[in-house]
């Protein structure tokens, strides 16, 4: 039986699941997705374990390796690639991190961003112009949203001396889903000799929500982390980069993970996989979390029948919504993922809406740019819960009017 045609009964036995979803309801998946109870389980019974047979012992030191393997497995599963091109980080900004600074950046060259990316990603790009002397430029993703087409604006924007072109696949501001697999080939073609066009993918929204086979859809590197859509433990994240992109970055943070040793111990070279990019020490435990976070939704069903069913909660928010007096939504068509942003059209404050539904018990965030309310459902969220958002919505509205 797959998700989408589950009874109420057994749609309220999953969702029994994450603990977090007991007194509230939940729109902020974009944010930080709530643990399963099996994630909270794995968790405490790694850090048991490591203490009952004794932190470094042999015994533990096995243990972490086999559990750094299975993870690179359960997240290769979900993104369609091979285990070895999987580097495990803390999170998403970690990830985009290890390829930007990989780059043997050279004075005069150009990375390219889109007007829609995270600031600590901004912040990164701003740091390599200004100490490398590399341009840096923006292209108008965000005017696409409705009209336009994203490939054709970011071809626009290529110049002779881009290395590398940085957007997300799904952007958190909007929930637009950028034509990646199309974008990727925009840039190939620009490429010319030695010149190569890399492109570097944020996926914090994308990996959990979207089906992937990030070996088809051709991105360079592919930074995502496990606590958003994956619900899994804020710490625990990854990086995937494409074999043919391996031996074009180095690592800037190095440790004892990512080198090879001789019998003395020295370190001799890189390991010749993802785990060349990882550092050392890490909260081992949570990649048991992360696993068992991964099972979690594997057990309801596919990644293509989590995402479809995804859709039609995303629709049926997003028709809600388009029916109140005084609301907006960005997107004038059903969006294709799970993020749906609006705003007021009455002027009154998005924070001070967003404090006054958390005091009722429902979830959701601010954005800064463009100015929005954004609300996230998950393939478990339930039309019920839409419905009483709906609800304390309109009468936030109406009291607002009245007041």
């Amino acid at each position: 039986m797959t998700g989408i045609y589950l009874t109420p009964k057994a749609l309220e036995s999953h969702r029994q699941q994450f603990p977090a979803l007991a007194n509230k309801a939940y729109f902020n998946f974009g944010g930080q997705g709530p643990l399963p109870q099996a994630s909270l389980t794995a968790i405490q019974q790694a850090y048991e374990y490591i203490q009952q047979h004794g932190p470094f012992s042999g015994q533990v030191n096995e243990w972490l390796i086999d559990a750094g393997k299975q993870t690179r497995r359960a997240i290769a599963s979900e993104l369609g690639v091979p285990v070895q091109t999987i580097t495990l980080t803390e999170d998403v900004t970690v990830g985009c991190n290890i390829a930007i600074w990989g780059i043997d950046w050279q004075a005069g060259d150009h990375l390219l961003l889109t007007d829609c990316e995270h600031p600590g990603i901004v912040a990164t790009a701003q740091e390599i112009g200004r100490r490398f002397q590399v341009e840096v430029s923006t292209c108008p993703i965000l005017a696409t949203l409705n009209q336009g087409n994203p490939t054709a604006v970011i071809a626009e924007h290529l110049k002779p001396r881009t290395r590398l072109v940085v957007l997300s696949h799904i952007l958190w501001n909007t929930g637009q889903i950028l034509p990646l697999a199309e974008i990727v080939e925009a840039c190939r073609s620009y490429s010319t000799g030695d010149q190569v066009v890399r492109v570097l993918v944020d996926a914090a929204q994308s990996v959990g929500s979207l089906p992937l086979n990030l070996t088809e859809l051709g991105a360079d590197f592919y930074a995502f982390t496990g606590h958003k859509w994956l619900c899994g433990p804020e710490g625990i994240g990854g990086l995937y980069v494409r074999p043919d992109a391996f031996s074009s970055i180095n690592p800037t943070f190095i440790g004892w993970r990512g080198v090879i040793k001789d019998q003395a111990g020295n370190p001799v070279g890189w390991k010749p996989d993802g785990q060349k990019f990882e550092v050392a020490t890490s909260a081992y435990p949570l990649y048991s979390g992360l696993c068992a976070a991964i099972a979690t939704h594997q057990q309801w069903g596919t990644s293509q029948e989590r995402y479809e069913q995804i859709c039609l909660l995303s629709e049926y928010l997003w028709q809600g919504l388009s029916q109140l007096e005084s609301v907006r939504c960005l997107a004038a068509s059903p969006p294709l993922s799970g993020l749906v942003s609006f705003v007021l059209t009455n002027g009154e404050s998005h924070q001070q809406l967003v404090t006054s539904l958390e005091q009722q018990g429902f979830l959701l965030r601010t954005i800064l740019d463009p100015n929005c309310v954004r609300a996230c459902v998950h393939y478990f969220t339930t039309k019920t819960e839409i419905d009483q958002l709906i609800k304390a919505l309109e009468g936030y509205i109406q009291r607002s009017t009245k007041g």
